[in-house]
């Protein structure tokens, strides 16, 4: 019983450090800017260690009190069982929504476009705002371009612009933004959850940017950004680009390092 106690408090330790005062020092640092790619990582053991800390920190208790108290074990038990009962099933419904929202999408671009001449697997969008956005699935996975953006940029800057797109799409960085995008909206009152989400928005963007910068100069890459729209990876495009944080200004200043 004492064993599951000193258990039970060493998890909620953990779990009060990473919900709180780990991720703030991270969000802070100016490193991830430099290494997206290890920033991701661990802003995902940050996620798991914190969830699993929560619901073992309550399980374990709930086993040190059975044997002095059923009712009491039982309740804290069953609290650690209905917290991960709760965060699995949110992540489910998340993943099919989306799911559901990407097929709706697709559907309408089947009406609303047509194919890129030369680029296979690329839909062009008869649309005078410059827009680009990829919608992942699997090997039939799309790169959608407005007609607005073609028409704006350069041979080079597309080129960035395409590359861009496609790492989002070969790095699947579209599980990641769904998964804490469910953590964020399981816990709206978590404040913690909101500021990883946006964090990982960013991220994402800095690790298909690299992939870009391995195709054209970064300069070219910097008009690129600015002149086209800021869309989710997950297929779902937004005209306003990503909020004025301190890691999404960093974007564009590393590119001008």
């Amino acid at each position: 019983m004492t064993g599951l106690l000193v258990v039970a408090a060493a998890l909620i330790l953990i779990a009060a450090a990473l919900a709180v005062p780990v991720p703030i020092a991270l969000a802070r640092t100016a490193w991830p800017t430099r290494a997206p790619a290890r920033a991701l990582l661990l802003w995902q053991v940050i996620a798991l260690a914190g969830g699993f800390s929560m619901i073992g920190a309550l399980i374990a208790a709930g086993f040190a009190l059975l044997p002095s108290t059923e009712i009491g074990g039982g309740i804290v038990f069953g609290a650690g069982a209905a917290l991960a009962a709760y965060l699995l099933s949110h992540l489910a419904v998340t993943v099919a929504l989306v799911a559901r929202s990407r097929r709706r999408h697709r559907a309408l671009l089947g009406l609303l476009t047509s194919p890129h001449p030369t680029r296979a697997s690329t839909l062009v969008l008869e649309d005078s705002a410059p827009l680009a956005y990829c919608v992942p699935r699997g090997w039939n996975s799309l790169t959608v371009l407005s007609r607005g953006l073609l028409d704006r940029l350069s041979p080079d800057e597309l080129s960035a612009v395409i590359a861009h797109e496609r790492a989002h799409l070969e790095q699947r960085h579209d599980i990641l933004l769904v998964a804490f995008r469910a953590w964020r909206s399981a816990l709206p009152w978590f404040p913690i959850a909101a500021r990883a989400a946006e964090e990982v928005d960013v991220l994402v963007e800095l690790l298909a940017d690299d992939s870009a910068r391995r195709v054209v100069p970064d300069a070219t890459l910097a008009r690129a950004i600015v002149a086209a729209a800021a869309v989710e990876p997950d297929g779902v495009p937004r005209a306003l680009r990503h909020p004025a944080t301190a890691r999404s200004r960093d974007r564009l200043l590393r590119l001008a390092a």
